[in-house]
């Protein structure tokens, strides 16, 4: 079997892509190879990493990077997080599965301290689902 290659693709490479990869690599392990990308980089958010770091999943080394031609061409599963990455995604290659999962940007989120620390979590929690069933769907081929 050959190991999946994701690569989690939105639009900064800031919150919930570099979540993605984080819960990859915590949950996949070398079952999987990795990366995340965003079709520019803004850096990463502070509270995404405080919010994994919650979880036990240390993001905090993770880089926010611009997506590649190569990051493209070795990936046989890209994931959008976003719609704008979804609909402003490169032309991938045959053979590249495209995966689209429309989740709210949490860093966006207005109100308390405590109501955006809410959101980044449940954020986070869906992006863990989501990669948990990815990761469960393709490792049993």
């Amino acid at each position: 079997m050959t190991r999946p290659s994701i690569l989690y693709l939105c639009t900064g490479n800031s919150c919930r892509s570099q979540m993605a990869e984080g819960y990859t690599r915590y949950l996949g392990g070398h079952r999987v190879r990795v990366a995340s990308a965003g079709l520019e980089a803004h850096g990463k958010n502070p509270r995404a990493i405080a919010t994994m770091a919650e979880d036990g999943v240390d993001i905090s080394n993770q880089e926010s990077t611009q997506v590649t031609d190569e990051m493209l061409s070795d990936a046989n599963i890209v994931v959008t997080v976003c719609g704008h990455a979804d609909e402003s995604c490169p032309v991938l290659s045959p053979g590249t599965r495209r995966v689209h999962w429309p989740i709210d940007d949490p860093a966006k989120a207005t109100g308390t301290e405590e109501e955006i620390t809410g959101k980044f979590r449940a954020v986070r929690d869906e992006i863990r689902a989501r990669v948990k069933a990815l990761l469960m769907e393709e490792t049993s081929k």
